[in-house]
């Protein structure tokens, strides 16, 4: 673990912001959370808990809370933002208004695309933040709750550079936490977006009773898609073989803990998406990637059938056995 201590404001307050936040401050760092709900912060600080996201788990006793954005500009230069990927951006824009300092690290935790405009979170804020800056992403096969139970975890903290990834690595990487460096920061992005389309497929599979070799079939080819697509966003097509890739999908495609695999499982049973999503009770980003994702594939010309299909399912109310049928009645290719 590193001993050096970081001041660190962690923005989002979802159940992946709570643990991120209690990870850095259990790593001995000066951790401030913030939110844009001051209700739900003053509740949190009260109860000592995050009782709407992550009951039964006490927060550390050295985190700390803020309301002010403003003043966390004027203490600090790293920042974590663990914001839905709808409210990146204004959370980013909130940030930068605020009075970010120059040479600021901005680093995140959400898994996503810039919904305005359909790019990477990072091209994003190279394009709201003009001067000097660093920035990265921490991501990989990590559920909340069991990084919260402190369980074996490993992770990927990815960023344009070797030395900042492993800056980013070094603040999280504990006795039960690994954390990998990784300069392809592209391909960190793609593969953690990406995959939550994936899981809300394997769902609507394992919802429709088609058991392990259909799941084991559309985890493997839409690895395939998800490299395709990386491949036209310049990523490396080794990033997506790792923890941010592979890793990723594998956990959120198979485990009923994944919001995203869950909503696959109401729509596989015949559920209304609505109810589905409000029983979930939290964010679920599938929903908003796979319109992003269908739209950056058609934009570069980029095949990806079951990310479409998925897209098909949830915005033309296309049958899910339909779907399946449309996958299986494609031109058999080379694999």
């Amino acid at each position: 673990m590193n001993n050096h201590k970081e001041k660190i404001a962690v923005l989002g307050t979802g159940s992946w912001g709570t643990a991120l936040a209690c990870l850095l401050s259990n790593n001995g760092h000066d951790v401030s959370l913030w939110s844009h709900s001051k209700h739900h912060l003053d509740m949190m600080k009260s109860e000592k808990e995050n009782s709407r996201f992550l009951p039964g788990f006490t927060l550390p006793k050295t985190l700390k809370f803020s309301a002010s954005l403003a003043a966390l500009c004027k203490s600090h230069q790293k920042f974590l933002i663990v914001v839905p990927s709808r409210a990146f951006e204004q959370t980013l824009d909130k940030l930068i208004d605020c009075g970010l300092q120059n040479d600021s690290l901005i680093m995140w935790g959400t898994k996503g695309f810039d919904k305005k405009n359909k790019q990477l979170l990072s091209s994003l804020i190279d394009q709201k933040i003009t001067f000097p800056h660093t920035k990265g992403i921490i991501s990989g096969p990590s559920f909340a709750l069991e990084v919260m139970k402190n369980l074996p975890t490993a992770m990927t903290a990815g960023a344009c550079n070797t030395a900042v990834a492993q800056q980013i690595a070094q603040l999280f990487h504990n006795d039960f936490v690994r954390v990998y460096a990784n300069t392809d920061l592209a391909g960190v992005q793609i593969g953690g977006a990406v995959k939550n389309v994936l899981a809300i497929a394997c769902g609507i599979s394992d919802g429709l009773g088609f058991g392990s070799n259909a799941r084991s079939a559309l985890i493997t080819r839409g690895l395939k898609e998800i490299s395709r697509l990386g491949e036209k966003l310049g990523a490396n097509s080794d990033t997506f073989q790792g923890l941010s890739g592979l890793g990723d999908i594998v956990l959120t495609c198979t485990d009923d803990k994944s919001r995203n695999r869950r909503l696959g499982l109401g729509i596989g049973l015949g559920k209304n998406i609505d109810d589905i999503t409000s029983e979930i009770g939290q964010e679920v980003e599938g929903l908003v990637t796979c319109k992003e994702v269908i739209q950056i594939a058609q934009k570069h010309h980029v095949s990806m059938p079951i990310c479409q299909e998925v897209y098909n399912i949830i915005y033309k109310d296309i049958p899910p056995k339909l779907a399946v049928k449309a996958l299986f009645d494609r031109n058999i290719n080379d694999e």
